[in-house]
């Protein structure tokens, strides 16, 4: 589910906070690494389980419009196309998302009129009612009608982001791929014959401890890193350096001299873009010229080698 770029951004969130509270405890900066990176799974068993609260409250719908003191012929005799949706009616049924949701403590039990007032939305649109009057769809046709629902009125609807936004400060970053990830499980589902296709967390065991390695050898070297970038940019004051930048180059100096297996061009490139992201809109230059200086070094003095640097290795004498 996540990649190393979306780990580095997770990585340099936790790096900020700890520097910000001022706090000296490595494992306990650690756990808070892991609680945000966990955070995301939760909000993606939240939209996952919203889509199975979809269906609890179109019977709802269907109920209440029973009740009403004069109903239409409409209101007597509903279409439940929509109530059996074979994409939804899966993933409503799946034991294992049940299971997560429970152990995470995720439930819309206590925000229903949230849900009400999305399905509301949702069946004001055109789609919904011509969806409504087909009455055979196969699995395909189904998912496709759940993923133009998703993309077209549950990602936009405003009173869903100020609730996600409320829940957790983790999730304004997380939103975009969380979603990604909800759209490929949809259609992995159906190339599963509609069995749910829960993603993990993480891809590779590697990757989890590639973000543990890089928030500690992060902080462990956080002296000697400053003074590195001291040397570079002492026509700076040290001081009036954003923050960002500043662990932006202290990572990108952890992962050039203590990954050795990762291109350094890599890490160049992933620390750039993370500059135009996360700080000031002059960082990417000031990023990039400090450490094309500190790798242009490193490589002169046999620190690393100059293999996919950009730069030559020092002639022989």
């Amino acid at each position: 589910m996540l990649n190393r770029r979306h780990l580095r951004v997770k990585v340099l969130q936790s790096l900020y906070a700890f520097y910000q509270s001022h706090e000296h405890d490595l494992a306990a900066g650690e756990k808070q690494l892991f609680f945000g990176i966990e955070k995301i799974y939760d909000l993606y068993i939240y939209q996952l389980s919203l889509l199975a609260e979809l269906l609890v409250q179109e019977e709802r719908t269907m109920e209440d419009n029973l009740l009403k003191r004069l109903p239409t012929h409409e209101d007597l005799h509903p279409k439940r196309a929509f109530l059996e949706n074979k994409c939804l009616v899966k993933i409503a049924g799946d034991v294992r998302l049940q299971k997560l949701a429970s152990q995470k403590r995720i439930s819309w039990s206590n925000d229903r009129d949230l849900v009400r007032k999305l399905l509301a939305r949702i069946r004001q649109q055109p789609y919904y009612w011509e969806y409504l009057e087909t009455t055979q769809h196969d699995l395909g046709e189904d998912t496709r009608f759940v993923l133009k629902m998703f993309k077209r009125d549950i990602l936009p609807f405003e009173l869903l982001h100020h609730f996600y936004e409320e829940k957790s400060i983790y999730w304004l970053d997380d939103w975009e791929l969380v979603n990604k990830m909800i759209i490929k499980t949809l259609k992995l589902s159906v190339e599963a014959g509609g069995q749910l296709q829960l993603m993990k967390l993480f891809k590779e065991e590697d990757d989890r401890r590639f973000a543990l390695e890089l928030f500690r050898k992060t902080i462990l070297n956080h002296d000697h890193f400053d003074r590195i970038i001291s040397a570079k940019t002492k026509n700076w004051d040290i001081e009036r350096i954003a923050i960002m930048d500043i662990i932006i180059m202290e990572m990108a100096l952890s992962e050039i001299l203590k990954f050795p297996e990762i291109p350094v061009k890599v890490s160049l490139n992933e620390y750039i873009e993370l500059s135009k992201m996360y700080s000031t809109p002059k960082s990417k230059v000031f990023v990039n010229g400090v450490l094309d200086k500190l790798v242009e070094e490193f490589v002169r003095d046999g620190k690393i080698g100059a293999h996919e640097t950009g730069f030559s290795a020092p002639a022989s004498e």
